[in-house]
């Protein structure tokens, strides 16, 4: 069980990591023409990871699991979450224009 949350949330970020790795050789990392559309762009992925951390302590809160467990899992899907809202985000501009 303790080892369980490193390796889930290692995956997510090698995901994460390799994906927009891959966006910036190709070029496709968005650039937004306000500058506060552009901090809002980049600052999904840490947003996410703040409201999963905090998901997590809540749930650790109320279900006998270990709070270290449902913070490091919390902290990771809302990684994920973020990286799928930039996903989101840049779809929008790419077909919205």
């Amino acid at each position: 069980m303790a080892i369980a949350p490193v390796f889930i949330v290692g995956v997510i970020v090698v995901f994460v990591i390799k994906r927009l790795n891959h966006k910036h050789k190709q070029g496709l990392l968005i650039e937004k023409k306000s500058k506060s559309a552009q901090n809002l762009v980049n600052s999904l992925i840490p947003i996410g990871m703040l409201f999963g951390g905090a998901a997590g302590v809540i749930i650790g809160m109320f279900f006998p699991v270990s709070l270290l467990f449902t913070f490091s899992i919390g902290t990771g899907a809302g990684y994920l979450a973020g990286y799928i809202a930039y996903e989101i985000y840049s779809m929008k501009e790419k077909y919205f224009q």
